[in-house]
């Protein structure tokens, strides 16, 4: 049995971490990892390594218009589309070391069970409102068209292929009735209207319950995402449709509701229950209906309505859910002073990243996390990218680490050496170790990654100076003892950063421990004085990090260049 822990004023037994669901339609890039990911797994090893109760979920997010649009385009089935860019996402998700207990998909026959079961008990309770109303139809393609199925003629710029829902040339929304000259996007012919019937969750009949929830009981959300639920709950909420007209998704399980799915916003936060279903399933209902378990949704600011103000309606809606503790959303990365662009290939794919930088997922995860848009926009270039590298994780954790199993396998071949009396200045360093443990912890209890990140550092630059100010190749001449003492020191702190460096470059922790020959470390051993028992054997130094050169990253440069020539000429 774990033991309670508290957060804020409350206590829970476990904690279910949730990543929100990419869609299938394309491969991962680093403003994925960077917004939501990397947090999320950061926060996911952080609480097993102290021994806690964790599961966390993940899973590809399969239905909507843009998949079945792009099937359509190319000729296929919206399946083969989902299956192509599944593996792909799970790929890439696996080479960054993203530790999901399940990575399943909304395309799985579990996921139709449950997302079918879950509107069906909101629908036998009322919680829906039926409402008729005029759609696009396409009399020759003989279906009702989404959104994106119409294009026409921007009434703002004037841009001739403006989506029913945008315009991707001024950045308006639209509704497919402020089109002008609308056509469909499937057959080419002009559509009509023709009145059709949708579901529509009262989100209005929420509010006041939802303004108490968010704006006074969790004041302790991150202003960006408090700002943002207050903002909407300020301009009132309107009932919102959870089915539509469209072939691909979850059948809508209702008499009469032929050639209708639900809406891929209702059914892909499903999927965080139904994936938990699939790995769980005997037991999966104390994950979710349980309020000794903590449930933290992570997701990027474009998400923020839908986790903190939708799907806490559909779960309060039900009644039988737990809801959110925390919504600990990331702002946007941007790529090189530019917004990353799928559409015109501006961005860092992971799968291309692993072709150029292979065995350097962590140099990514450590940069990402050392920029992370936490609060703000903020911006990944190579440049930074290449600094970051070489004057921190090679020249100050890559260093420290190095110099002392050189200097250990050289004085006391490779063995960890027996200390004697500690000084006051051994002390002290050790003493560092746990006041920035302590730091660490504020920090990643409360979500606060890239501080938590930088404290991390700072014990590998305390080891540094530590080596800097004791010089044990100078005592080696003259006191031995002095040199087993200082190297038994800065072995337990190499041990240390094992520890302390696990969330964030799982990597880079696992071969340090290799090298110190201790696999299994402990969060509570943070800051230990004997990690390492006296004679204890150490495996031979190996480099952790290497420099990256000018060249490796004009290469990188150059990609972006040509990528944004190909599109400006296109």
């Amino acid at each position: 049995m774990h033991p309670k822990f508290t957060t804020m004023s409350k206590e829970y037994k476990r904690t279910l971490i949730t990543s929100a669901l990419p869609y299938a339609n394309g491969p991962i890039h680093i403003g994925h990892l960077a917004g939501v990911y990397i947090p999320a797994d950061i926060y996911a090893r952080y609480l097993r390594l102290k021994g806690e109760e964790v599961l966390f979920i993940g899973g590809s997010d399969e239905h909507g218009v843009p998949i079945a649009l792009k099937a359509k385009n190319e000729g296929v089935t919206p399946q083969e589309i989902v299956d192509r860019y599944h593996y792909i996402i799970k790929k890439s998700f696996e080479d960054f070391g993203i530790s999901f207990d399940i990575y399943s998909r909304t395309s799985s026959e579990i996921h139709y069970k449950t997302a079918s079961g879950f509107f069906r008990k909101l629908y036998d309770k009322d919680e829906f409102i039926e409402k008729a109303s005029e759609q696009y139809y396409d009399d020759e393609a003989r279906q009702f068209l989404a959104d994106r199925y119409i294009t026409g003629t921007c009434p703002h710029c004037g841009n001739d292929r403006a989506y029913g829902d945008q315009c991707e040339a001024c950045g308006t929304a639209l509704s497919p009735l402020e089109l002008l000259h609308p056509k469909s996007a499937i057959s080419g012919s002009i559509p009509v209207l023709k009145e059709t019937k949708h579901w529509y969750l009262p989100l209005d009949k929420h509010e006041a319950w939802l303004k108490q929830w968010i704006l006074e009981d969790h004041k302790e959300w991150k202003p960006n995402v408090y700002g943002q639920c207050k903002s909407w709950l300020d301009m009132g909420l309107q009932p919102r449709a959870v089915s539509r007209d469209l072939d691909w998704g979850v059948p809508v399980p209702v008499e009469g509701a032929e050639g209708k799915v639900l809406y891929v916003w209702f059914d892909a936060p499903i999927g965080y229950i139904s994936n938990t279903i699939e790995h769980s399933p005997g037991d999966w209902q104390k994950w979710w209906k349980d309020s000794e378990t903590k449930l933290v949704h992570f997701i990027g600011k474009d998400n923020i309505v839908f986790h903190c103000i939708v799907f806490p309606a559909m779960l309060k809606a039900d009644g039988s859910y737990i809801l959110p503790d925390n919504v600990p959303a990331n702002e946007f990365l941007n790529l090189e002073g530019d917004k990353i662009s799928t559409s015109r290939n501006w961005a860092v794919w992971l799968h291309e990243y692993m072709e150029d930088f292979p065995d350097k997922q962590d140099v990514l995860r450590y940069v990402l996390t050392a920029n992370a848009p936490e609060t703000k926009d903020n911006d990944f270039t190579w440049k930074d990218f290449q600094a970051r590298n070489n004057n921190e994780l090679v020249a100050v954790l890559g260093n420290f680490v190095n110099r002392t199993l050189v200097l250990t396998q050289k004085y006391f071949d490779g063995k960890v050496p027996t200390h004697s009396e500690w000084t006051d200045y051994d002390r002290q360093t050790l003493d560092e170790f746990l006041r920035i443990k302590t730091e660490m912890e504020n920090h990643l209890d409360h979500y606060r990654f890239r501080e938590a990140l930088k404290e991390a550092m700072n014990l590998a630059r305390i080891g540094n100076k530590y080596l800097a100010d004791t010089e044990p190749w100078k005592t080696a001449k003259t006191d031995i003892e002095r040199t087993a003492t200082i190297l038994n020191v800065s072995l337990q702190i190499t041990a240390g950063l094992a520890i302390a460096f696990e969330p964030f470059l799982p990597f880079t922790s696992n071969k340090i421990k290799q090298l110190i020959n201790r696999p299994e470390l402990k969060w509570e051993q943070l800051g230990s004085i004997d990690v390492l028992e006296a004679g204890h054997p150490l495996n031979r130094p190996e480099l952790l990090f290497e420099k990256i050169e000018e060249d490796a990253i004009e290469k990188q440069v150059q990609k972006l260049l040509d990528a944004r020539k190909a599109n400006e000429s296109k």
